[in-house]
């Protein structure tokens, strides 16, 4: 078990609403702010650099939740797409919003530890912002591995365990109520990764690194600390906030 992953609350992806897709719920933040930059990096590595034959090869995502970001890797063409997730309602909404949206994923439930899916199966798999949930790194990396194929992808994002992720990620976003508009102990510090880290984990369960790089805010923290100060009194919807965020690679 990993440090602090006695108080990490993943209880709060049970929920039956939708805390995805609603534009007023915080973890739509992944929809405005975050997938605009990691999906932007994903694909320029997946056209440019790996030119990938996306329409031939399966995919996989490692705790899709209500498929903010599943539906994003459909959208990139490839032959297949399945979504893996321990919540039973995060998956119905998933379901829901794949079939308004005219997407084809299968989404099944599972967990990271022990991924429904056959050796070798996939060419390539996602797992975003989840490697900081997990209570067995080593063993989803483990599972990882071993549903991809020889030669597959792993594409991830995860958040780094520095002071400044402690005072935004922690204090700014869960704990100092002038400013909190995320659940508490949605994320716990103790659980966030450094690269370092994650190289390691990487390498002991058969990995090659590719290549790293960070995604932080554009905009001055200042001026975000404002708008936040400006969520927190209703007078910034939440997806505003997320475009405001500006994030870009680092």
């Amino acid at each position: 078990m990993r440090v602090g992953s006695e108080r990490i609350n993943n209880e709060v992806y049970k929920q039956r609403r939708d805390i995805w897709w609603d534009e007023t719920a915080p973890l739509n933040l992944l929809q405005t702010a975050v997938n605009p930059a990691r999906v932007g990096y994903f694909r320029r590595l997946i056209a440019e650099e790996l030119c990938l034959p996306v329409e031939r090869m399966s995919v996989l995502e490692v705790g899709c939740g209500g498929g903010i970001l599943c539906e994003e890797i459909a959208r990139l063409g490839f032959g297949s797409v399945m979504g893996v997730d321990p919540a039973p309602e995060a998956l119905e909404i998933a379901r829901a919003h794949a079939a308004s949206s005219q997407l084809k994923i299968n989404y099944v439930l599972g967990t990271g530890e022990s991924l429904p899916v056959a050796t070798g199966a996939m060419d390539a798999v996602f797992c975003c912002d989840v490697l900081e949930h997990v209570r067995d790194l080593r063993q989803v990396l483990s599972e990882i591995s071993r549903v991809l194929k020889p030669g597959g992808h792993f594409f991830y994002d995860t958040l780094n365990r520095t002071l400044v992720s402690k005072l935004v990620a922690i204090k700014i976003w869960q704990d100092w109520e002038m400013f909190a508009f995320m659940p508490k102990d949605l994320h716990v510090w103790e659980m966030f990764i450094q690269p370092k880290e994650l190289l390691e984990h990487l390498a002991a369960t058969g990995f090659e690194n590719m290549g790293n790089t960070g995604i932080a805010p554009s905009a001055h923290p200042l001026v975000l600390l404002y708008q936040l100060r400006l969520l927190k009194l209703g007078r910034l919807g939440m997806r505003e906030m997320g475009a405001r965020l500006g994030l870009r690679e680092s």
